[in-house]
């Protein structure tokens, strides 16, 4: 059986030693792939180490304003040029165990095989460290006033759900075509969310694959645009942050996916933050942690 064609879709900035622990760690794998990565505008020498350490891999370079979603889209996009059978979105901060990609393969053959060819495999990942479960699929909270969409965690049997963090993403050619790139109207956050969602509303459906396929550290949540001793116009300055919920991505996310009260989901985060509610655990526009660990603020 001929072996599929896979590229790895990576994005990366200032963080050297984390992108080639990533990396090395992908290098272990069983099966062979192409590696696409976003360098975006790194002053710390990641383009030259990756370089030497790794000359294989395609290394695109940003301008420092592509962020997390952009950097995944310049790559994506030029993998998809050569009509890979299947793509692989990686997070530079996740380390996979070394048969990842063969299992995450297998397991979307056997999908296929039971009719659910156009269906995106996730793997979840946890954390090195307490061992606890950190990203992977995602599910539309079941409270009727929430737009939240929670983790959904691991288990040993394979799960449905309704979209994903980006951390550890197969995607086949089949599903590729029918969703095209990451959509160019988010740049940090929120991206993979509406690639998801996108995906669902095309036909797909999306799978979080039995257990664990890695490591990769929980992200801190900054909820200081709710912080009462900042002014309301400091709240307001930071809840619009690029890793927030900047004007224009929040605006496209709400009204594509929030229903026809869209809006009062939209208007919540930064009525929030006028007046410094500080109780986020129910908030119905806190969408979990929509970051994917790639550590650009500027």
């Amino acid at each position: 059986m001929k072996q599929a064609r896979l590229a790895v879709i990576m994005t990366c900035f200032n963080r050297r030693e984390t992108t080639l622990t990533c990396l090395r760690a992908l290098s272990q794998q069983t099966i062979s792939f192409d590696v696409y990565l976003t360098d975006d505008g790194s002053s710390d020498g990641t383009a030259d180490a990756v370089k030497a350490s790794y000359p294989e891999v395609n290394i695109l370079q940003g301008d420092g304003n592509l962020f997390w979603v952009g950097g995944m889209r310049l790559a994506f996009g030029e993998a998809m040029q050569r009509n890979y059978d299947y793509y692989l979105w990686l997070n530079d901060d996740t380390l996979l165990e070394g048969n990842t990609l063969e299992r995450l393969l297998v397991i979307h053959q056997e999908l296929t095989d039971q009719g659910y060819e156009n269906s995106i495999v996730v793997g979840s990942t946890q954390d090195a460290i307490t061992g606890k479960a950190s990203y992977g699929g995602a599910v539309k909270s079941r409270k009727w006033y929430s737009n939240k969409y929670e983790f959904l965690g691991s288990k040993q049997i394979i799960q449905e759900c309704d979209t994903m963090f980006g951390n550890c993403i197969l995607i086949p050619n089949s599903v590729a075509k029918k969703v095209g790139n990451i959509d160019d109207a988010f740049v940090h956050t929120l991206g993979d969310l509406d690639y998801g969602l996108r995906a669902k509303n095309k036909g797909c459906s999306i799978w979080v694959a039995p257990g664990y396929v890695g490591s990769c550290s929980k992200n801190s949540i900054n909820n200081s645009w709710a912080d009462t001793k900042l002014s309301a116009l400091e709240r307001l300055k930071k809840v619009t942050h690029i890793k927030a919920f900047p004007l224009k991505p929040w605006t496209v996310f709400c009204s594509r996916h929030s229903g026809p009260f869209w809006f009062i989901y939209w208007s919540l985060p930064y009525l929030r933050a006028l007046i410094g509610y500080q109780n986020l655990a129910d908030s119905p526009t806190f969408t979990e942690d929509i970051n994917q660990g790639n550590s650009q603020t500027s």
